[in-house]
């Protein structure tokens, strides 16, 4: 038996090679013309936490620009008398994830917590052409933690439009 082709494979073949061919010139020339970014690709795997203390951590992933969130600044407040008050302000590492814990020995304790991130300061200092004002600014992550002899991690997915986060482990 003679097997025919699907003619409308063949149009769908013809139409990818077709719109990869007319798109790869203009996606290389804003390659070109794109500013340099600081973002910092991850190149070795996160260190494993299993058997450290409990602790609040952090983890900040570009999806914009496709990398970790060096230099992303972040305020660390937690509720306290009705309103939110001012812990720390720290900035993430090369690697997304700030030097330290955001909390951890004594200072680790149930609560409210906010984490501010300044996703409209970080664009700013890659440079990303973007409309002003920024869409997103500062991007309050508030979470509760419950019980303070168990970890609580907080991975981040950001663009200069949305953002995603939960409760990591």
């Amino acid at each position: 038996m003679q097997q025919h082709a699907n003619p409308r494979r063949g149009f769908l073949a013809a139409g990818l090679a077709l719109g990869g061919s007319t798109l790869a010139p203009r996606i290389a020339a804003a390659a070109d013309a794109a500013p340099a970014a600081t973002a910092v690709p991850l190149t070795a795997a996160p260190t494993s936490q299993a058997g450290t203390s409990p602790r609040l951590t952090f983890h900040a992933v570009d999806i914009f620009s496709g990398a970790t969130a060096a230099g992303l600044k972040l305020d660390l407040l937690r509720f306290e008398d009705g309103a939110f008050r001012l812990l720390k302000t720290v900035q993430a590492a090369a690697g997304g994830r700030p030097a330290e814990p955001l909390l951890v020995g004594a200072a680790y304790q149930p609560g409210r917590y906010e984490v501010a991130m300044h996703v409209g300061e970080y664009f700013e200092r890659l440079g990303a052409s973007l409309p002003r004002p920024a869409f997103l600014s500062t991007v309050p992550l508030r979470i509760v933690i419950h019980d303070a002899s168990r970890r609580v991690h907080l991975p981040v997915l950001f663009s200069p439009w949305g953002y995603s986060f939960y409760r990591g482990s």
